[in-house]
């Protein structure tokens, strides 16, 4: 079984070595056939504290590192404009 992969922003230091991350989808409404957004937020690890708020990350699924952490950061996409 692969790992799934997260794409999304950060939008929160949420304490150490760890981030929140947005991540947004689209979706076809079932009954208004109108593409709508839907978000969700994930904890990520970050070992080295490196991402800042406004990043755009990947992160890959891992074994669970807390109560709500499963993900941990694979690479930086693009830095942030802040």
């Amino acid at each position: 079984m692969s790992k799934r992969q997260i794409t999304g922003t950060v939008i929160k230091i949420a304490g150490d070595k760890t981030a929140t991350v947005l991540v947004e989808r689209r979706v076809l409404h079932p009954r208004y056939h109108k593409t709508v957004k839907r978000f969700k937020k994930y904890l990520i690890h970050d070992e080295k504290n490196d991402i800042q708020v406004g990043d755009t990350v990947n992160a890959i699924e891992c074994r669970p590192l807390s109560k709500t952490k499963s993900f941990r950061l694979l690479e930086i996409v693009k830095r942030g404009e802040l």
